[in-house]
């Protein structure tokens, strides 16, 4: 683990987006990993979604430590203790699920690494708060509620920090109106890397359309 929890928390908010990806092939990860941080991006997250997922994080730790030596690199889609202390034993400088595991938050606290859970009500998010969660995972962001949650859930519970995943896109109009409901960042998969643009191997694109994104989002918090 090469970052400390405040340096991984503090990254996030300062670009305000963490890039979601997975793919079987570790080369294809190296190379589009590599285009986002030429792109600006600073921290990223892979996902646990595919068989021997954990090989390919532990030859992108191993890349990023010497080709992009300010990324923080985390892991995605952990439901599960023994997954998260695996990928922490792995390099994971922190941890990121789809629901609220309390248990994978002990795992997380007790190594001090963020762990970022997926929670789609406000009883969720004050349960993670409760376990030493600082950043919730606002998941599937689009269908519960979307921009308008985000504000309403700031109005009573203003200390609030949330990543919104699912709905994203790398737009200025989309974009702004996340910035503006108050979120802490934004997580963006599968509109920042299209899958005709991963088959091309066209990491160029990726990296103008990180910049893109991230201009986005600078402009909107200057507003």
């Amino acid at each position: 683990m090469l970052f400390n929890k405040l340096q991984v928390l503090s990254a996030i908010g300062e670009t305000g987006m963490v890039p979601v990806f997975y793919h079987h092939d570790a080369e294809v990860a190296k190379n589009v990993v590599k285009a986002c941080y030429q792109g600006g991006v600073r921290v990223f997250e892979f996902t646990n979604r595919g068989d021997f997922a954990q090989e390919v994080f532990a030859e992108l730790v191993k890349f990023a430590k010497t080709e992009c030596p300010e990324l923080i690199l985390g892991i995605g889609s952990v439901v599960d203790a023994p997954t998260a202390a695996l990928y922490i034993q792995l390099g994971a400088n922190f941890v990121v699920g789809p629901l609220f595991n309390p248990e994978v938050a002990k795992v997380c606290n007790r190594r001090l690494v963020p762990y970022t859970p997926g929670c789609g009500s406000v009883s969720e998010i004050g349960f993670a708060q409760e376990a030493g969660c600082d950043l919730c995972k606002i998941f599937p962001a689009s269908n519960v509620g979307g921009p308008s949650f985000v504000k309403n859930v700031k109005g009573p519970m203003p200390w609030t920090m949330m990543i919104v995943t699912g709905g994203v896109e790398p737009t200025r109009e989309n974009l702004d109106a996340w910035v503006k409901s108050g979120v802490f960042a934004v997580g963006m998969g599968s509109n920042l890397f299209p899958s005709d643009v991963i088959k091309a191997q066209n990491w160029q694109a990726i990296t103008d359309k990180t910049q893109e994104a991230l201009a986005y989002i600078q402009e909107a918090r200057n507003r």
